[in-house]
């Protein structure tokens, strides 16, 4: 088992979990075409040839972004997959300079686990101007909004023992001739 960055040919199984839970109404669905234009921000977790799990980082301004699409395969909930693809996000958060990494969840008690906290979604105008008004379920939105601050957050021992399960690419130095 690996985490590792999203591949295009990762797509269409990252959207058929994403979309078996949204048909519960447990998260939102995504499109093939947003999941595409998003690629950049997925992590997948990958067994077997196959994604047991899936978690996007989405920056959203300079020192703030969220947290989307964290699903994990139910034949795999339990064995820390979710931990994992939240770590890797965070890392990703950290190198890239954010502070502050909210989502919007129905499973608040799991996020706090990993350093998150509650917070009023009236406090991320970002995300209120930006996607939440275009979402069906606005303005009756019945999701939690959990933040994770840097500065004041523990750090997260699943980061460093899961680093060399964690495939980072993307960040290596590129030569311009």
């Amino acid at each position: 088992m690996r985490i590792r960055k999203a591949k295009t040919s990762d797509i269409k199984q990252i959207q058929k979990l994403i979309n078996e839970f949204a048909k519960k109404e447990q998260m939102l669905p995504r499109s093939l075409n947003d999941l595409y234009e998003s690629i950049r921000d997925l992590f997948v977790c990958e067994a077997d040839e196959r994604i047991k799990g899936a978690c996007a980082l989405h920056i959203l301004w300079d020192d703030l972004a969220e947290i989307r699409s964290l699903a994990v395969s139910e034949d795999s909930q339990g064995t820390g997959i979710g931990k994992r693809l939240l770590a890797a996000c965070l890392k990703e958060a950290e190198q890239f300079g954010v502070k502050r990494v909210f989502a919007l969840t129905y499973q608040s008690e799991f996020f706090k686990k990993m350093g998150f906290s509650d917070i009023d979604k009236s406090k991320l105008p970002q995300k209120i101007w930006g996607d939440c008004l275009r979402c069906p379920r606005f303005p009756e939105c019945d999701e939690d909004a959990v933040i994770r601050e840097f500065s004041r957050a523990k750090p997260l021992t699943c980061i460093k023992s899961c680093n060399s399960e964690i495939e980072m690419s993307g960040f290596a130095e590129i030569e311009m001739s």
